[in-house]
């Protein structure tokens, strides 16, 4: 396991742990990745009919992984996968052959493993981005204010009726997440099932809702300007 043979894998697995590590510490990563990258993933072969090369950079880079993940996420990926793969071969030879590889197959394992290990980065990029991606995701409660929901029950009541609706809420990172929620008690109209509501405050258990594009919402919006300016 300790072999000399082993030492680059061991240093290339080093280096990705690593990585990942430098990618926890800061936050995630960016997740936000570009539309037309995501479009180019989804068919990284499909050429262009027009076009008299049979393959192009663009489409090798997306073949990679490249655009599905933060580039440190990728690297750290492949890194890893390139050590675990070569150790893996090498331990193969091993037990197959009852020593190490010699110079030359110790340089097939290294090509062999290296593209395996693209081959899979390629494949686990993304997942693995939302993974690292969840770590610098917000998570307190203050960042829904702001955010639209749709109403899951049959109303929401006023805050000072002592009762909650729900309301299923899209975060900033896309995530859907069900709150309870009231009418603070100075709205007027009462959001409904399936209605549009815009979450404009919490309290100790329950966010305050309004129905969007409604006069509650203009007078929220007044009173948050007046606030501002002062």
């Amino acid at each position: 396991m300790f072999h000399f043979a082993n030492l680059p894998y061991w240093l290339f697995l080093g280096m990705g742990v690593l990585l990942f590590l430098l990618v926890i510490m800061s936050g995630g990563g960016d997740d936000d990745l570009d539309v037309d990258a995501d479009a180019d993933m989804d068919n990284p072969f499909d050429l262009d009919t027009d076009s008299e090369a049979d393959f192009s950079v663009s489409q090798l880079m997306a073949w990679l992984g490249f655009g599905r993940a933060p580039l440190i996420l990728l690297l750290a990926t492949d890194l890893s996968l390139w050590g675990v793969f070569g150790w893996m071969l090498n331990v193969l030879v091993w037990s197959t052959i009852g020593q190490f590889p010699g110079s030359l197959l110790a340089g097939v394992i290294l090509v062999v493993s290296l593209g395996v290990a693209l081959c899979c980065g390629s494949l686990v990029a993304r997942p693995v981005g939302k993974v690292f991606a969840s770590f610098g995701e917000d998570t307190s409660r203050d960042r829904l204010i702001g955010c639209t929901g749709s109403v899951g029950s049959a109303v929401i009541p006023s805050a000072q009726d002592g009762r909650i609706g729900q309301v299923d809420v899209l975060d900033s990172a896309r995530n859907r997440v069900t709150i309870n929620a009231q009418m603070p008690e100075w709205a007027t109209v009462m959001p409904r099932f399936g209605d549009q509501v815009l979450v404009i405050d919490h309290a100790a258990q329950t966010y305050l809702v309004v129905l969007k594009d409604s006069p509650d919402q203009d007078q929220w919006l007044d009173t948050s300007r007046k606030q501002d300016l002062h």
